[in-house]
């Protein structure tokens, strides 16, 4: 070890007490970057693992290959494991209304298929031989053709041509090119339904059927499904052996391995990581800088006799790198275990959470990556060295007699400390003094301020964050006025309401009622819409008639009565076949934000009318069968539909009529066609909705319901809100703490190192008569002029940053929030600021005051 080395470590056991802060600020730092390096491995992993369980666990498709290209890549190294289905070819799908999907595609599954590529059964089983078949329930849903378990499919199974060209399903539908060559008729029984696969593309022209590969009816054509050991290689690998034939990857595992074409997750995923990193690289900077530009101030003297004896620059700023060496050295093993140690505690603490909202069934488990650690300890190394580099250079370019003389140390003139009288008169000859040494200091203490100004803004930011989160959580709890919801929109009325006889039964159910929205039109004169919605429309002339597509509700007749009389309306007048009929009519405005009903713009001149409502088919009236209705306007909230099915148009206004259920028939287009309803359903209010859930889903299963239904647990959804603010204030809060405490570290090292820097001049005051009362004083007054300053830039910008944030979620979607002042967090920044400073300086002091007067004057600084 050379002799610079000796006595950098020297002067490190000299300044124990800067050392040891420094060294924790450099634990706080590893610990922050390796904490948050290792959450988004376990968090990305967590995400993988749930993508493999819902997508398979493979990572490229090879579409239309031969048995012996497959054979092939048994032999493959980097191969972890192959599975595949033959493809037996396409069927016309009879009565399909998607245009892009006028097929059936049947593949035959091996067991190692069936264990590869996820199969999620809605109902039925699996299929036991080539004769059963399953069925995707995206037919239904998407193609508008329904089959039934036990249901026969004789089909004309083929090919897709284009002229000699073979189609696959990774080809979309070519419309009046290709065509379907049948090549022999195939017999299957439904067993079950199941939900679309994830290896089916979205584009693909036929909804896969899976039944059971046949050993003796060998095909040739199949689709071969390849995981790699190391997933890295999967371009390069499909690329390579692909040749001209077509590959699929499995981006929905890939990218959360950072591995997908999904240029904006991976600018999302690395831009959140690269602006967490900065922040506490910035922090971590400012600590370690102060704490390398304090220890240069109390070697310059030291360095300066260096330099006289023939030290090159070099060797000085040597010197300084050799002191972030070692405290690097000391620092970073276990900020790096004390991050991985509190990281896991943290997952162990949301790990339910997790999957309450994403994946039940995977476990969301703490994920130690070496690669993670290494850059981890690569970031605070340069962290530490960049801090300790900067100022070593300054120092190492200083004259040498200005660095044994110190006199670079303060260099103002007389007129750059002045006070004001007013000043003294205020604070008196303490608190003069105080700012005088404040203004002769001015870079030494800004650090101190941008330090607490940096953990105000971090402080409130991330307050005002999760503030505003969590008000957009309850404001969607708000909206929600029952804990379940039976939806369906091809179901009839008599099945419907034998089924809500039934669910009502469950065990905790309290209150339930039933209802259908239906897509109607209304023809209206001109005259008599408000000047409101034809500011919206824009010109017209006064004896135009008007056609606006209006919602119309029917609704559980008692529940349609206790609106009536809540809205304190005759109940004669409502109910009967003669009935008028109640409607909500409101100008929407810009924006979704909370607001009173009576506090929106009315639709209609009149609050009293009477219209001729039509059926709406395919986005036309149907003017033949309109009816005339009377219709009274009111000052209400409409009861909350479920949701609807299929797409809503957005629309300035919102007009919706409600009717008693009684009605119905009476109004109901003469067809029975369903193109027109919108929704049709039942809601439940329960004492505990998750068992009355559970117990209604084997209630219908037990009625054999055919038609496409969704059953909702609004209760859940509102538990994924709650988890999702719970989940963001653990992490927000951890990362709040641990920057506080860098801020705080910072400050305690700052302030203490100023002090004893600052024992001659301290030591004299005291030698020429001032009392332990007014140098107590002056020190109070220099911690109120740190603490105000920090403030009064602090504050102003941290409400800024609120706001900001605020408008970030506005305009990101959640308009339904009001901004709140940030008042308590910036009450809490205010104390914690004045209680950080004073503390620092009362344990600063009490080591000054501990010193004999005349060996603090006699202090040479070295």
């Amino acid at each position: 070890m050379n002799i610079f080395n000796k006595v950098t470590l020297q002067s490190m056991k000299k300044s124990r007490t800067r050392t040891i802060v420094t060294i924790i600020g450099v634990v706080l730092s590893a610990a922050m970057i390796t904490g948050v390096a290792t959450f988004g491995v376990s968090l990305l992993n967590y995400m993988t693992n749930g993508a493999i369980q819902k997508y398979g666990d493979w990572h490229v498709e090879f579409l239309d290959v031969p048995s012996s290209f497959i054979q092939e890549r048994t032999h493959d190294e980097g191969i972890a494991n192959i599975a595949a289905f033959e493809n037996i070819g396409y069927a016309t799908l009879d009565g399909g209304k998607n245009p892009n999907k006028p097929y059936l595609f049947i593949a035959g599954f091996s067991k190692e298929s069936f264990n590869t590529l996820p199969i999620n059964l809605m109902s039925g089983r699996l299929p036991e031989n080539s004769g059963e078949i399953l069925v995707s329930g995206s037919i239904a849903a998407n193609g508008g053709v329904k089959f039934a378990v036990g249901d026969t499919l004789s089909l004309a199974v083929g090919s897709r041509m284009d002229g000699n060209k073979n189609l696959s399903q990774h080809v979309p539908y070519i419309p009046e090119k290709e065509t379907l060559v049948p090549k022999a008729e195939k017999t299957y029984t439904v067993v079950g339904i199941y939900q679309r696969p994830g290896f089916e593309e979205s584009a693909a022209p036929g909804y896969t059927l899976i039944t059971k590969a046949d050993a003796q009816d060998k095909v040739d054509n199949l689709s071969l499904f390849v995981t790699l050991k190391n997933p890295r290689q999967v371009h390069t690998y499909a690329n390579s052996i692909a040749g001209t034939g077509a590959y699929v990857f499995n981006d929905n595992v890939l990218r959360f391995m950072g591995l997908s074409d999904d240029n904006l997750f991976n600018t999302l995923l690395y831009a959140v990581g690269g602006i967490v990193v900065v922040i506490i690289m910035v922090g971590s900077i400012f600590l370690i800088y102060n704490a390398f530009t304090i220890s240069l101030n109390e070697r310059t003297r030291q360095f300066g006799i260096l330099s006289s004896v023939g030290a090159t620059a070099r060797q000085l700023r040597n010197s300084v790198l050799f002191e972030g060496l070692c405290i690097g050295a000391v620092g970073i093993p276990i900020g790096v275990i004390v991050g991985i140690g509190s990281i896991g505690l943290v997952i162990s603490i949301v790990a339910n959470n997790f999957g309450n909202i994403l994946y039940t069934n995977v476990p969301f488990t703490l994920t130690v990556s070496i690669p993670a650690i290494v850059v981890a300890v690569t970031v605070s190394m340069v962290t530490i060295l960049i801090s300790a580099y900067i100022p070593a250079r300054k120092a190492a370019n200083t004259p040498v007699m200005e660095s044994i003389r110190q006199t670079n140390e303060v260099k103002v003139e007389s007129k750059a400390v002045e006070t004001s009288k007013l000043a003294e008169r205020i604070f008196g000859l303490e608190g003069t003094l105080a700012l005088k040494n404040y203004k002769r200091n001015k870079k030494r203490y800004r650090s101190i301020v941008l330090s607490l100004v940096l953990s105000i803004v971090l402080f409130v930011s991330a307050s005002a964050f999760v503030m505003d989160m969590k008000q957009a959580s309850e404001r969607a709890v708000e909206f929600t006025t029952y804990d379940i919801g039976f939806a369906t929109q091809d179901m009839d009325d008599n099945e419907m309401l034998s089924l809500y006889d039934k669910l009502k039964t469950a065990d905790g159910v309290y209150e339930s009622s039933y209802q259908t929205l239906m897509k109607y039109s209304c023809a209206v004169e001109a005259s008599e819409l408000s000047d409101d919605y034809w500011e919206y429309a824009g010109s017209h002339s006064p004896d135009e008639t008007v056609h606006l597509p209006i919602e119309l509700q029917y609704l559980d007749d008692n529940a349609y009565l206790k609106m009536i009389k809540d809205l304190g309306l005759p109940a004669e007048e409502y109910t009967g076949q003669t009935a008028k009929m109640i409607a909500v009519a409101k100008m929407q405005g810009s924006s979704n934000r909370l607001k009173e009903v009576d506090q929106f713009n009315d639709m209609f001149m009149s609050s009293s009318m009477n219209f001729t409502i039509a059926p709406e088919m395919n986005g036309e009236p149907k003017t033949e069968q309109g009816q005339n209705v009377s219709i009274t306007l009111v000052e209400t909230v409409p009861p909350d539909t479920l949701p609807i099915m299929g797409n809503s148009e957005q629309k300035p206004y919102f007009f919706r009529v409600m009717a008693p259920y009684s009605l119905k028939e009476k109004l109901e287009a003469s067809d029975t066609h369903v193109a027109h309803v919108a929704v049709k359903g039942m809601t439940f209010r329960s004492k505990n909705p998750s068992q009355s859930a559970e117990e209604m889903k084997t209630m219908i299963q037990g009625a054999g319901v055919q038609a496409t239904y969704n059953l909702y647990n609004s209760y859940d959804m509102m538990d994924e809100n709650r988890n999702y603010i719970f989940i963001a204030n653990v992490f927000a809060y951890t990362f709040i703490i641990m920057i506080s405490l860098i801020a705080v570290a910072n400050v305690f090292n700052t302030i203490s190192t100023n002090i004893k820097l600052r024992r001659r001049e301290l030591a004299m005051l005291r030698s020429v008569g001032m009392s332990e009362r007014d140098f107590q004083k002056m020190m109070n007054f220099e911690c109120a002029f740190y603490g105000m300053r920090a403030l009064l830039f602090g504050l102003p910008i941290a409400a800024i940053s609120a706001w900001l944030i605020y408008k970030g979620m506005f305009v990101g979607g959640a308009d339904n929030i009001d901004f709140v002042f940030p008042w308590g967090s910036m009450a809490i920044s205010v104390f914690s600021v004045l209680f950080v400073v004073f503390i620092t300086m009362l344990y600063a002091i009490g080591k000054i005051k501990s010193e004999n007067i005349i060996d603090a004057l006699r202090d040479d600084m070295t």
